[in-house]
């Protein structure tokens, strides 16, 4: 028995190990289901966030082929632009060929004008000792005039004198002829009356010969104020034509002008050339109501800036030359806080485009602002298309 009990004691006891290992074995279970488990919710907020950045970047594969066609557009917009720029060019090389040789040309012409300049100087100088030599002409023909008169006075009162003495010696005959006796008495009478009607004779002779000295002077003095009046009228055919070679030269320059404006401006719309003016509608410079200039009108109007600057530097500065802007509006009335009638309106717009081109560089004695309202329109009617033709702003280069 006792050995039975030491045996028994002896054996092994496994269930405690046994309930020990499959507790271990619940609990990594149970790790490994909470890993899992927890795996399972970062795998789904990954792929969550994967058909998030998924949808993204599907967005923007879109957008970019959006931009790609665009820009597929702009390159062959691109393309169009630069074979037009190279027609341009090829143009503005054929222009600038013919503006050197406008430029050789107006080199002559400016040499011509010069010349012209002095010989102006020189008529004028011979003009201004012409007429300082007319005027002492004409104060010493006055003078000889008046001693003319003079001599005419006393030769008027010699013959009086003359008759007299005649008459007189007549007298004298007729008492002689009557009585004999007072023959001897009158003879004294006689021959001092004699003598003294051959001192009236001797003076009346040199007076005459002054007539004679006068009347050479006269003529001389006539022969010379035609020569003069020939050279007065000579100068001033020189001085009309040189007036006329300025005004050409102006016309010249104008037509130059206009011509490259035609090819900057004349084909963009509310742009129109009549005759000699160049006409923007006031909705490509102005909003509606207002004298403020838009963008795109200040763009224009830099264009034109920088197109007289060009021309202003081959102009001579004897050409006076001036850029009138004229501001034109339809027959609607306006009466607000800024502009009580269509005149003032029409003179600030006017005054607008003067003051941009003169911050663009255009010398401001050189422009000339106008506000005629709506009294100057284009064409008749109160249709919208005539009141948006008759609302303009016009500009013309002209002489001063």
């Amino acid at each position: 028995m006792a050995a039975f009990a030491r045996r028994a004691r002896r054996t092994v006891d496994i269930w405690p190990g046994w309930v020990d290992a499959l507790s271990t074995l619940l609990i990594i279970i149970i790790f490994v289901l909470l890993v899992f488990v927890i795996g399972q919710f970062y795998l789904g907020q990954a792929l969550s966030n994967r058909d998030q950045s998924l949808a993204a970047l599907n967005k923007q594969v879109a957008q970019i082929g959006d931009m790609l066609n665009l820009e597929r557009k702009a390159r062959a917009d691109l393309e169009l632009t630069i074979g037009r720029l190279s027609s341009d060019l090829q143009s503005a090389n054929q222009q600038l060929e013919v503006l050197g040789q406008v430029q050789a040309a107006n080199a002559d012409l400016t040499a011509q004008l010069q010349d012209r300049t002095t010989e102006n100087a020189q008529l004028k100088a011979q003009l201004g000792s012409a007429a300082q030599l007319a005027e002492r002409d004409r104060q010493a023909i006055a003078k000889q005039v008046q001693d003319l008169s003079l001599l005419q006075q006393n030769i008027k009162a010699m013959e009086a004198l003359k008759v007299s003495l005649e008459k007189q010696v007549t007298e004298l005959g007729a008492k002689v002829a009557n009585s004999d006796s007072e023959i001897a008495k009158e003879r004294g009478l006689t021959v001092e009356a004699q003598a003294q009607a051959a001192l009236m004779s001797q003076q009346l002779q040199d007076l005459q010969r002054e007539l004679e000295k006068l009347s050479a002077t006269l003529d001389a003095s006539d022969k010379l104020t035609a020569e003069q009046k020939a050279q007065i009228s000579d100068l001033g055919k020189r001085m009309n034509r040189a007036l006329a070679g300025k005004v050409q030269e102006l016309q010249r320059y104008r037509s130059e002008f206009f011509g490259r404006l035609r090819d900057i401006l004349g084909t963009r719309p509310g742009v129109t050339v009549v005759g000699d003016r160049f006409v923007f509608q006031s909705e490509v410079l102005f909003a509606s109501g207002s004298a403020e200039l838009g963008l795109d009108g200040q763009r224009q109007l830099g264009q034109l800036a920088l197109t007289l600057l060009n021309i202003a530097k081959d102009i001579p500065p004897e050409v006076n030359w001036i850029l009138r802007i004229d501001g034109h509006t339809d027959t609607v009335p306006i009466a607000t806080a800024q502009f009580r009638s269509n005149w003032e309106l029409s003179s600030a717009r006017a005054i607008s485009v003067v003051k941009y081109l003169a911050s663009q560089g255009v010398p401001a004695e050189r422009l000339a602002a106008a506000g005629f309202g709506e009294f100057q329109p284009l064409e008749s009617g109160n249709s919208a298309d005539v009141r948006a033709r008759n609302r303009r702003i016009e500009l013309k280069l002209d002489q001063r």
